[in-house]
C-alpha cells in the first residue's frame, strides 16, 4: 500500500514515465497529457454566449480533451433571468465569486434560495429551475462546472416564472425564448 499524501492508501500500483526504463516518449506524452493549468486570463469565449452574460470556457474537449466534464466563467448582467429550464441528465455546480445569485426550482418555481460569494450551487438533473442575478445594480461572476461536455438546456415554456425574463433575456441557441 501507498500513502496517497492525505492519509488514505491505494494498493496499486501508477507507473511513472520519469522512472527508471521509461521511453522518450512516454515522458514527453505525460509533459503534454499530464496535469494543465489554465491562466484565467486565457479562458476561451467561442462557447455559447447569452445577452446579458459572457461565459468563457476554461476545460472541455476542445481546450485539454476533457471527456467527461466542462468548466468556465460566466459574468451575468445585473437583474438577468433565465427563463425556466433543465440541463437534462447533468449535474451542474456553481460557485459565486462576486454578487448575489438567486435560484428559483420546482414544477411551479416554487423554491427559492439565494447565495453569495463563497457559496456553491448544486443543480440536480432534470430539476426545473430559473437563474437570476439577484441584483438590479451589480454582475455576478460565477464558476460553472457541468458533468459533461455537451451543453443540455430543455426549456420549458409551459412553466410560468415568478420573476418574468424583462430586464435583460438570456437568449441565444442554449437559453431560448420562453
Amino acid at each position: 500500500m501507498h500513502d496517497i499524501g492525505d492519509g488514505h492508501h491505494h494498493d496499486h500500483e501508477h507507473p511513472h514515465p520519469a522512472e527508471a526504463g521509461a521511453s522518450a516518449d512516454a515522458r514527453e506524452r505525460w509533459k503534454h497529457d499530464g496535469v494543465r493549468v489554465i491562466p484565467g486570463d486565457r479562458l476561451d469565449p467561442n462557447t455559447a454566449q447569452t445577452p446579458g452574460m459572457y461565459r468563457q470556457a476554461a476545460i472541455n474537449a476542445a481546450r485539454v480533451g476533457a471527456q467527461k466534464i466542462w468548466a468556465g466563467t460566466v459574468a451575468i448582467e445585473p437583474d438577468a433571468k433565465t427563463g425556466v429550464h433543465h440541463h437534462g441528465a447533468l449535474e451542474s455546480v456553481i460557485y459565486i465569486v462576486s454578487g448575489k445569485a438567486r435560484m428559483r426550482w420546482g414544477d411551479r418555481l416554487e423554491y427559492v434560495a439565494e447565495a453569495g460569494p463563497g457559496d456553491f450551487i448544486f443543480v440536480p438533473p432534470y430539476v426545473p429551475h430559473q437563474e437570476i442575478n439577484a441584483s438590479t445594480d451589480e454582475p455576478l461572476h460565477c464558476v460553472l462546472v457541468r458533468s459533461d461536455n455537451e451543453a443540455v438546456v430543455v426549456n420549458l415554456p409551459d412553466v410560468e416564472p415568478i420573476e418574468r425574463p424583462e430586464t435583460v433575456h438570456w437568449i441565444d441557441p442554449i437559453h431560448k425564448r420562453p
